[in-house]
């Protein structure tokens, strides 16, 4: 598995063919779940379920996605992109082809929502890992271009799966679309890494431990130690084996003497071993206490959690809500899933353009992306045409591309070497609050018979997280006297968005 090495590689060339790769990842897996709303009414037709208890199939599967993110991260630390990427093709495809046969919602949620979560989480963790490992200046580009992805294919996938459930019904859509995933597979063939993953490196270095095999045991004959650590031998190799014996600690040589003599290890070699192996996560517990502990980074994770919670609702809602009011009567030839995902598409590449400029300040712009989707949200009940609705789905999709920014700017909070670990925990915000927003929304129209209450709540919780964001980047300079330095932004990092350096030969596998 070659690695490519060298600040050449960066914000071009070989990058390139990455993003194409990493889009059309992203595009073969998101999908389906990103056009979730079209099968929403075929499910609840199917299964006949309350509005709540189904809503937790599109909940789940983008809300597991986001809330494995921390182990999604950690697989691309140790394995790399490509080989989690074949890995979650077949997470994804076998898990839509399993949804066709589901026989009621707890298997569907199953199926659809963990399996084809955790393969969606693998393929997001993957690609955004190495396309920030080949761009640097060009990075709000690149990553806006790779996340467009989601939004192609959830317009595509919206108008594709509405005409298959026509033509093949509901399962002959699942299995299809299942097999269109397996294509993911492919898509991991160019994710060549920046540098080898950590396991490949451990592989390695085991290799070259044992290119010499020594013997497990060889008898002491030519080696006379007494108890008081003096040989009897005078030749050169026995020196050398002597003052290898001397620097070991007597608790170690006891140990080895015990394992010679008995063959069983005793409770305290076995107690080393363990507190050995847990050590890394040990280590990976205290950074992440440590990022939760930088003020700056826990308030973007809270924005997350609010819009999380508020603005993914609309997209699993907004054909059922067309429907319920008696705006439109069945599924229109472009239903408002696919202009959601057309207009989020735009909306990536347009703020992932913004962010590269240097007069942009990316927590404010995306403090304004928070502020127009609230918005948006609390002027839907108003709304009593469906051409109302389309241009209010149309505005919700825009503002919501803010998802290219969250990568972008969580560089700029911790820097490039722990922009893995802490994409993760921010994901994982991003998690559960897309889980708990479609049965919440769900549970308002049991309760009520209406959407309004619920996208009233839905909008409030979007407004707050982009006015909270607001009045922290106004109080930004007093927020960062604790923060370490190189791991939170200065005041002139977020004012002039002024990029990181990357140092490749540092770093091995970032998220």
């Amino acid at each position: 598995m070659g690695a490519v090495k060298g600040e050449g590689a960066l914000d071009g060339g070989w990058g390139w063919i990455i993003v194409l790769a990493s889009f059309m990842a992203q595009f073969l897996s998101f999908g389906s779940p990103q056009s979730v709303g079209v099968l929403y009414p075929e499910w609840l037709s199917a299964f006949q379920e309350g509005k709540g208890m189904t809503a937790w199939v599109g909940s789940m599967v983008s809300g597991v996605a986001f809330i494995t993110s921390p182990v999604c991260n950690a697989c691309v630390d140790n394995f790399g992109a490509r080989p989690v990427t074949v890995f979650s093709g077949l997470m994804v495809a076998g898990g839509l082809m399993l949804s066709a046969f589901a026989p009621n919602i707890s298997f569907l949620i199953f199926s659809y929502g963990i399996v084809v979560g955790i393969g969606c989480g693998l393929v997001y963790a993957a690609t955004l890992t190495i396309t920030c490992q080949y761009f640097d200046k060009r990075r709000g580009l690149a990553l806006g271009i790779v996340t467009t992805g989601t939004s192609v294919g959830g317009f595509i996938y919206a108008t594709l799966q509405n005409e298959l459930i026509e033509l093949f019904g509901l399962e002959g859509c699942l299995l299809i679309v299942g097999a269109l995933a397996l294509n993911l597979m492919a898509c991991a063939g160019p994710m060549r890494p920046m540098n080898l993953p950590g396991y490949y490196l451990k592989q390695r270095a085991a290799l070259q431990r044992t290119e010499e095999p020594e013997p497990l045991y060889t008898k002491p004959t030519a080696i006379i130690i007494d108890s008081d650590l003096k040989a009897t031998s005078g030749s050169a190799d026995n020196t050398v084996n002597i003052k290898l014996l001397i620097i070991k600690e007597p608790t170690q040589l006891q140990e080895s003497e015990g394992e010679r003599k008995g063959g069983i290890l005793t409770c305290s070699v076995v107690a080393r071993a363990i507190k050995k192996q847990m050590r890394p996560y040990r280590q990976y517990l205290c950074k992440t206490i440590e990022l939760l502990q930088d003020r700056v980074f826990m308030a973007f994770c809270i924005a997350i959690f609010l819009f999380s919670l508020g603005a993914f609702p609309p997209v699993l809602f907004m054909e059922d809500v067309a429907q319920s009011e008696g705006l439109i009567d069945g599924i229109a030839l472009i239903p408002l899933v696919s202009i959601v995902a057309m207009t989020t598409g735009i909306g990536k590449l347009v703020l992932g353009i913004l962010a590269d400029m240097r007069w942009v300040n990316s927590l404010y712009l995306y403090a304004l992306t928070l502020t127009g989707t609230g918005t948006a949200l609390l002027l839907i009940p108003v709304s009593k045409s469906y051409i109302g609705l389309q241009v209010l789905s149309a505005a919700v999709g825009f503002f919501s591309g803010n998802w290219s920014l969250t990568s972008y700017i969580t560089t700029k909070i911790v820097g490039i070497e722990r922009l893995s670990q802490a994409h993760g925990i921010l994901m994982c915000f991003g998690g559960f609050g897309i889980t708990l927003g479609p049965p919440v929304v769900g549970w308002f129209f049991d309760w009520t018979q209406s959407y309004d209450l619920a996208f009233y709540f839905s909008g409030t919780c979007v407004l707050v997280s982009g006015i909270f964001l607001f009045l922290f980047c106004s109080t930004l300079p007093c927020w960062n006297g604790t923060s370490e330095e190189g791991n939170s932004p200065t005041e002139e990092d977020i004012n002039t968005s002024r990029q990181p350096t990357l140092d490749c030969d540092k770093v091995a596998s970032v998220a």
